[in-house]
């Protein structure tokens, strides 16, 4: 029974803890653009001059 005075609350926190992350990356909109890191793996960069 102790043990559950303790894990009860841990397990609180934590999960608090995770949906205040959640929240955080909805607000500063982590999840708005999802195709475009795919498409920019695809980008050959062919015609962008070379930086030297």
């Amino acid at each position: 029974m102790n043990t559950l005075l303790i894990l009860i609350p841990i397990a609180l926190m934590l999960g608090c803890g995770w949906l205040i992350a959640f929240l955080w990356s909805l607000k500063s909109k982590q999840y708005e653009d999802l195709d475009g890191a795919a498409w920019r793996i695809l980008d050959d960069d062919d015609d962008k001059p070379a930086g030297r």
